[in-house]
């Protein structure tokens, strides 16, 4: 055990030998900035000034070669070898509203939902508690390495964690996945992670979608539905799909309360070139360049959630942003790369 210092406070925290530094002072409940926590976004970069501290992965696309140059590293991959001071800032929005915990899930149940994206459910001993739109970091003892994958359920004292993973071929955690786990087999799991969860501002709500981003959306619908606070406001789901068969979730959304009265499924189809009228008949282009048809143009009134590829995530945040002035308190996502 590691005792890690904030340079220039008394504050400091306990690291486990081989723990990233980002994990062990969140699970100290610290407000380290991050997003991604799998070293692709940049979000909790730092400084050491005394001990050795070693990077897992030093070619983690979060580093620029002139934060290299600096000897900047990324807390999600540092690991401390010593104590250790460290100057990095403190962000009030990531104090963790759960503590994550590591925990093992055993496998309980896999499902398809489209071609590509298949659903699974873990279960561990002691309950399931996270933020709806959060995430966990999965770890296999075949793979090196954790991988974050959001929740589409909700909190729940049965210790279900529910995931809706797409299937990347060049992925090894999804290949293991899809390929080789079975009923019953264990994984570790360390959680909740993310800042992006559901607030209630008293605000109506939008949720933009892209592949299995779906998950942390069809989270935060579920508990906007659940919500007593919610019952005079409405949800508006956007789902972007490449082709007509990798449309989906509005089937998840019928089941909530208020689906077709509060809560609406709009689904865009960015790959028309290929299709007949016969194939599909909506809406088609990029999913973000259909926000202000869906909101009949009173974008500020809004408060928006979305997840997805990064290029999607960018275009929504720059529309959104610069073209329709939204104040970027309303606008809530976890950076993935």
């Amino acid at each position: 055990m590691y005792m890690v210092t904030l340079q220039g406070t008394q504050e400091q925290f306990e690291c486990k030998k081989g723990e990233p530094i980002l994990r062990a002072g969140l699970r100290a409940g610290f407000g380290l900035p991050y997003e991604c926590s799998v070293g692709g976004c940049g979000t909790c970069k730092f400084d050491v000034l005394e001990g050795q501290v070693e990077m897992l992965w030093p070619e983690a696309p979060g580093l620029s070669d002139r934060d290299k140059r600096k000897g900047r590293m990324l807390a999600c991959q540092a690991v401390p070898l010593e104590d250790c001071i460290i100057k990095m800032r403190l962000d009030k929005e990531c104090i963790p509203p759960v503590l994550p915990v590591n925990r093992s899930v055993g496998l309980i149940e896999r499902y398809k939902i489209t071609h590509d994206i298949e659903a699974f459910r873990f279960k561990s001993e002691g309950p399931a508690i996270f933020k709806a739109g959060q995430y966990a970091l999965l770890t296999s003892p075949k793979i090196e390495g954790a991988r974050a994958y959001s929740m589409s359920n909700l909190s729940n004292d049965e210790g279900i964690w529910e995931f809706q993973i797409r299937n990347v071929p060049e992925g090894l955690m999804t290949r293991h996945l899809f390929d080789q786990i079975n009923i019953g087999d264990k994984l570790e799991l360390d959680g909740p992670y993310g800042v992006a969860f559901f607030k209630n501002t008293g605000r109506d709500v939008v949720c933009v979608a892209g592949g299995s981003g779906l998950a942390p959306m069809v989270s935060i619908a579920k508990a906007f539905s659940e919500d007593p606070a919610c019952k005079e406001h409405t949800l508006h789901f956007l789902y972007g799909a490449r082709t007509p068969s990798d449309v989906c979730g509005e089937d998840m959304l019928q089941e909530l309360a208020g689906f077709g009265d509060r809560i609406f499924y709009h689904a865009i189809v960015s790959n028309p070139e290929t299709l007949t009228q016969d194939e599909w008949d909506g809406p088609v282009g990029l999913v973000h360049t259909h926000i202000y048809d869906v909101l009949d143009g009173n974008l500020q009134e809004y408060e928006y959630y979305f997840a997805g590829p990064p290029k999607m995530a960018t275009a929504i945040d720059t529309l959104l942003l610069e073209k329709y002035d939204v104040a970027s308190s309303q606008l809530h996502y976890d950076r993935f790369f």
